[in-house]
C-alpha cells in the first residue's frame, strides 16, 4: 500500500498563503478613500465590461482585486444577503460592518477547509453623514478583516501605494483632489526599475458613494467627467454633475419594500429612485 505524503498543518497554511499572495500581487491595484463628498473608489482596470468596483446596497460599495471569477461570486453573494435583510427587516439594518463580517467568515472557511484559497482581496465601504463616519473595511484571502480609517490600498504593491495615500490624504478633500491623489498613488509604483509611470483615463475605473444623495448613493464617473477631473479642467462642474445638492437622510421604515436590486441590470447611470423603490 502506498504511503500518503505528510505535511504539517503549519506548512499547508504557509503554502496556501503564498499561493494567494502571489496571485493577488500579479493583479492591478485599487484604492479607496474618503473625501468631503463621500467615498471614492479608483481601480486600474483595462476592461470596460468586467468591473472591479460595484454597488452592494444603498450606501455600501464593493471593490476587489485578484481573480475575477472568485471575487465576482463574493460580490453576488453580498448583494443577495443585503437584499434579503433589506426585504425581511428594514433597509437600515443592512450595514457595511455586517457584510464585512459575513465576508470574513466565508473567506476564512474557504481558506481553512478547501485545498485552494481564494486569490482575492476585497473592500467593503459604507458612506456616512461625514467623512469621520465613513467605514472602510479591508478583507484578505484568509478572512482577516481590518478597519481602514480614511484610506486604503490593495493588490500589487499595496504597501507603497498606501504610504503615498496616507501622506497626503485629508478628509476635507474635494472630489477632484481625491481623484488626483488616488491616481498619483497608483502611478507612483510599477514603472521600470520601480519608477513612477503614467496611467491613462481609459485604464481607470472610478466610482463614488455620494453622501449628499438619498437612497442609492453609488455612481460611476466615466468619459468626459473623468477626463475633466484628471486634467483639472471644469473640475467643479464635473463634481457637481456627479452629485445633487441634497442632505443625507436615513431611509425611514415603512410598508414599502425594495423592488430594485444591485444584482439586476446595472443602474448606476440612471437617476436613483425613492428610498423604498
Amino acid at each position: 500500500m502506498a504511503m500518503q505524503f505528510y505535511a504539517s498543518p503549519e506548512q499547508i497554511m504557509r503554502d496556501r498563503s503564498e499561493l494567494a499572495r502571489k496571485g493577488i500581487a500579479r493583479g492591478r491595484s485599487a484604492v479607496v478613500l474618503s473625501y468631503e463628498g463621500g467615498v471614492l473608489f479608483v481601480a486600474e482596470n483595462l476592461s470596460s465590461a468586467l468591473h472591479k468596483v460595484s454597488e452592494i446596497y444603498d450606501r455600501i460599495g464593493f471593490a476587489a482585486v485578484g481573480r475575477y471569477n472568485e471575487f465576482e461570486n463574493l460580490r453576488r453573494a453580498g448583494v443577495r444577503m443585503a437584499d434579503l435583510n433589506g426585504l425581511s427587516y428594514d433597509r437600515r439594518d443592512v450595514t457595511g460592518r455586517a457584510l464585512a463580517n459575513a465576508y470574513a467568515q466565508t473567506l476564512g472557511a474557504i481558506f481553512t477547509e478547501q485545498s485552494k484559497p481564494f486569490e482575492v482581496e476585497i473592500c467593503v465601504a459604507e458612506v456616512g453623514a461625514t467623512p469621520e463616519a465613513d467605514e472602510i473595511y479591508r478583507l484578505t484571502y484568509d478572512g482577516s478583516v481590518n478597519d481602514e480609517p480614511g484610506c486604503m490600498a490593495m493588490g500589487g504593491q499595496a504597501d507603497a501605494i498606501a504610504g503615498a495615500l496616507r501622506a497626503n490624504h485629508r478628509g476635507d478633500m474635494s472630489l477632484a483632489d481625491a481623484v488626483k491623489l488616488a491616481l498619483s498613488a497608483l502611478s507612483s509604483v510599477g514603472g521600470e526599475g520601480g519608477a513612477a509611470r503614467t496611467i491613462a483615463a481609459n485604464q481607470l475605473e472610478v466610482a463614488i458613494l455620494d453622501r449628499r444623495r438619498k437612497g442609492r448613493t453609488f455612481r460611476r464617473i466615466t468619459g468626459a467627467a473623468l477626463t475633466a477631473l484628471l486634467d483639472g479642467e471644469a473640475a467643479a462642474k464635473a463634481e457637481e454633475a456627479t452629485a445633487r445638492d441634497e442632505t443625507p437622510k436615513t431611509p425611514e421604515p415603512g410598508p414599502r419594500k425594495p423592488t430594485a436590486s444591485a444584482a439586476s441590470a446595472d443602474l448606476e447611470d440612471k437617476d436613483p429612485g425613492p428610498a423604498g423603490a
